[in-house]
C-alpha cells in the first residue's frame, strides 16, 4: 500500500515510524521549521527529523489549498493518506484523494474530547481513561466515522507528558490493525454519536492561570494537564509569575477540608514550608509544591524556592491583583 503522512508533533513521529513498516511511504507533509530558543534557531518540527532518519521525502508545503499541492497529491499518489497532529485543516480535494480513505489518528475516545486540546482537557476534567481513535476524515472538526479506538488509563500522578507519551505509543501500535484492517477488508465504520461529544478547546493563556478558591483535586489536575508544557501558573507576593510543575495534594485534605491548618487561612495563602514543600490552601483542601519555576529562574524543586526565600510564610499566591492592573 502506498501511503502518505500528514504530521507535525513528537505524537506524529511515532506512529510515522509504525506506517514506514507496513506500507511504502511515498511521502510524509509537515508544517514548516520554525525559530525556538532564546537565539531562535530554526528548528524542523519532529516529524521532519524522524523522517529523514527514515530517508523518506518530506514535504513542508505554507498551504494544502490549491493547485500546488493538488499536482503534489497527484504526482505521490498515496493510496492511503494518515494523518497525526499535522495542525492543519484539510480541503475536500485532500480528503477524497486516496483509495483507503484519510484517516486521522485522535488523541481522545471519541465523541469526547473534539479539537485541539483532548489530552489536557481530559486531564482537567477528571477522566479516568482516555485513548486515540482512529477515523475518517470529513469537512467538520474530528466528527468522521470512527473505526476502532484503544483505550489509555489515566492515574493520579499522570500529568500531560506521561499520558502523552502513552497516547503516542497506543497511536502507534494501532497504525498495524489499520493497515492490516484496511488490505483486508475487514474494518467496518461507525458514524459518531451526537449525545456525550465534547470539545477540547485550544489551551490559552487563561486556562493557564491558577484560581486556588477551587478545590485542591481541581487545583492539582490543572497543575498536572499543563505539565510538563506549557505549565499552569500563579504570582507570588511580589508580583513575581511563578509556574508551578508538580504538585501533590496534601494528606488528609482531599477536598473535604480535612487536613492540618487546613480549615484557617485564605485561598492561595501559605501554610507551611516544611520538608521541603510549599503547602498552598485551597478552597476545599490543600496542595503542596513539589517543583517550580520562578520568572526569570530555572526549573527548580520547592525546596530550591523555599532556600532562596522566593516565598514565605503567609504569602498569597495569586492572579487578582495581575488581573486588575490589565
Amino acid at each position: 500500500m502506498k501511503s502518505l503522512f500528514m504530521g507535525t508533533p513528537d505524537f506524529a513521529a511515532k506512529a510515522l515510524i509504525s506506517l514506514s513498516k507496513c506500507t511504502d511511504v511515498v511521502g510524509v507533509v509537515t508544517q514548516g521549521d520554525k525559530p525556538k530558543g532564546r537565539g531562535y534557531t530554526l528548528t524542523p518540527p519532529p516529524v521532519k527529523v524522524c523522517a529523514e532518519s527514515l530517508g523518506l521525502s518530506v514535504y513542508q508545503p505554507d498551504k494544502v489549498r490549491g493547485d500546488e499541492f493538488a499536482a503534489l497529491l497527484s504526482e505521490l499518489s498515496p493510496e492511503l493518506i494518515l494523518v497525526a497532529a499535522y495542525g492543519k485543516i484539510l480541503p475536500e480535494n485532500v480528503l477524497s484523494f486516496p483509495t483507503y480513505g484519510c484517516i486521522n489518528i485522535h488523541a481522545s475516545l471519541l465523541p469526547k474530547y473534539r479539537g485541539a486540546a483532548p489530552i489536557q482537557r481530559a486531564i482537567m476534567d477528571g477522566e479516568r481513561e482516555t485513548g486515540v481513535t482512529f477515523m475518517y476524515m470529513d469537512a467538520g472538526l474530528d466528527t468522521g466515522d470512527m473505526i476502532f479506538s484503544r483505550r489509555v488509563p489515566i492515574e493520579d500522578a499522570d500529568d500531560f507528558g506521561t499520558i502523552h507519551d502513552k497516547l503516542a505509543e497506543a497511536g502507534a501500535d494501532g497504525v498495524y490493525e489499520l493497515v492490516a484492517g484496511l488490505e483486508s477488508g475487514a474494518l467496518t465504520r461507525t458514524p459518531q454519536p451526537n449525545d456525550g461529544a465534547t470539545y477540547a478547546a485550544k489551551i490559552e493563556n487563561a486556562d493557564m492561570a491558577l484560581d486556588f478558591s477551587k478545590s485542591a483535586d481541581e487545583v492539582s489536575r490543572k497543575i498536572r494537564a499543563l505539565s510538563p508544557m506549557p505549565l499552569a501558573y500563579t504570582h507570588t507576593k511580589n508580583g513575581k509569575l511563578l509556574k508551578i510543575i508538580s504538585c501533590a495534594v496534601a494528606e488528609g485534605s482531599e477536598n473535604n477540608g480535612a487536613g492540618e491548618n487546613n480549615g484557617a487561612g485564605k485561598a492561595g495563602e501559605i501554610l507551611s514550608l516544611s520538608g521541603g514543600r510549599v503547602r498552598v490552601k485551597c478552597g476545599r483542601g490543600s496542595i503542596e509544591i513539589l517543583s517550580c519555576q520562578p520568572e526569570g529562574g530555572r526549573r527548580m524543586t520547592a525546596a530550591d524556592l523555599i532556600n532562596g526565600r522566593r516565598v514565605a510564610l503567609g504569602d498569597i499566591l495569586s492572579n487578582e491583583f495581575v488581573k486588575s492592573e490589565t
